[in-house]
């Protein structure tokens, strides 16, 4: 089994409750988890021959890398856990927990239960929550195996957080710790969600608000149209959810594209920060790649780090930067994956990127948005 390296959960006794308003959290990007033994590879053959690569290569990344990363999160974890000011809260995945496309629903709940066997077998001694993203839910009966699996491990590590916390019935979902509160999204339920959340939002007394959703509310990068309400008959919809976000000055946290950014964007007349990160590792080290950095970088152009992604849709995905540019005040990217510590130090709040399963720190950003939009 692929966590038959790390130590059983039950081993490892969780650490006492951290200060209400400092604490810390670690923060996984995608992760595809996978196994052979989970697909039926005649389906995928016949449905879905140009994913049989990737299937190779995450069920490779799983069995070889992700281990090593899940021992790094655990040491990390330890080592936070000497302080009271770090003390860590929990663990929050952005989604793409797995890889999907089963080709079954037996097979997708055989999926999801290794997922969360891996999960428990690393012994991290802190609460795993995760939002929903589109390869959780992608193949035959991986929305049922979802349901089925992860709500009932959702509700239990929720609980282990904030005991008084209510059953998961669904992706939609809070988690009130300290002086914060986490909003796990269901991207792929959004008009449901964005109702959802206004009313979330008009309820919140938190000092800071994490948003945690599996795509980009912001675009960057090659793949422009990849975000939240990206149709233009959800523009509306979209309008309304940055305005949610900047009037609340929230931090969302997201992934999906594989690539590090964080970036500040105005709205509802104040303004929010966007971090993302990947998690997907195909050797335990990593070195960056692509950096752009500055607000000068984030134009049209930035669709060249991907140069042979998706073409024929070159002027449309040129245009989403046009009209997002003047609204946005911050940005960074890169490709690197890796994990980040994010840290909550009363008002203060900031991410600590670390390149692959590495423990020498990348990068720090201040993921507090301006007082003013």
């Amino acid at each position: 089994a692929t966590g038959a390296a790390l130590a059983p959960g039950w081993l490892r006794a969780a650490a006492p409750p951290p200060p209400a308003n400092r604490f810390s959290f670690l923060l996984l990007g995608d992760l595809h988890f996978d196994r052979p033994e989970d697909h039926d590879m005649a389906w995928v053959q016949r449905e879905k021959p140009n994913d049989i690569s990737q299937i190779t290569d995450y069920c490779r990344n799983t069995r070889e890398v992700t281990p090593l990363l899940f021992a790094t999160v655990r040491a990390t974890m330890a080592e936070l856990n000497r302080s009271p000011a770090t003390r860590v809260a929990c663990v929050l995945q952005v989604g793409d927990l797995v890889e999907g496309l089963c080709g079954s629903e037996e097979l997708a709940v055989q999926h999801h239960r290794g997922a969360v066997d891996f999960i428990r077998g690393a012994g991290l001694g802190a609460p795993f929550l995760f939002t929903k993203g589109n390869h959780d839910i992608t193949g035959p009966g991986a929305v049922a195996a979802f349901g089925r699996v992860f709500h009932p491990f959702l509700t239990e590590e929720l609980r282990r957080l904030a005991p008084a916390a209510p059953e998961v019935t669904s992706a939609r979902f809070t988690a009130d710790f300290g002086s914060a509160q986490f909003v796990f999204f269901d991207a792929y339920e959004a008009a449901k969600s964005l109702e959802w959340f206004e009313a979330v939002a008009a309820r919140r007394t938190a000092e800071h608000l994490f948003f945690a959703v599996h795509p980009p509310v912001v675009p960057y990068g090659a793949r422009a149209t990849w975000h939240v309400f990206s149709s233009p008959k959800e523009r509306a919809r979209r309008e309304k959810l940055l305005a949610l976000l900047g009037a609340q000055r929230a931090i969302v946290l997201g992934g999906h594209i594989h690539k590090f950014n964080s970036l500040t964007r105005r709205a509802g007349g104040g303004s929010f920060t966007q971090f993302a990160l990947s998690s997907v590792l195909t050797a335990p080290t990593a070195r960056e790649k692509n950096v752009l950095s500055g607000i000068g970088s984030y134009t049209p152009d930035q669709i060249k780090v991907e140069p042979t992604f998706s073409p024929a849709n070159e002027a449309e995905r040129r245009a989403v930067y046009v009209e997002e540019r003047p609204q946005v005040s911050a940005f960074e990217y890169a490709d690197l994956p890796g994990y980040a510590v994010v840290t909550v130090d009363g008002p203060r709040v900031t991410a600590r990127m670390y390149a692959g399963t590495g423990r020498d720190l990348w990068r720090t950003t201040d993921l507090v948005p301006p007082a003013r939009g």
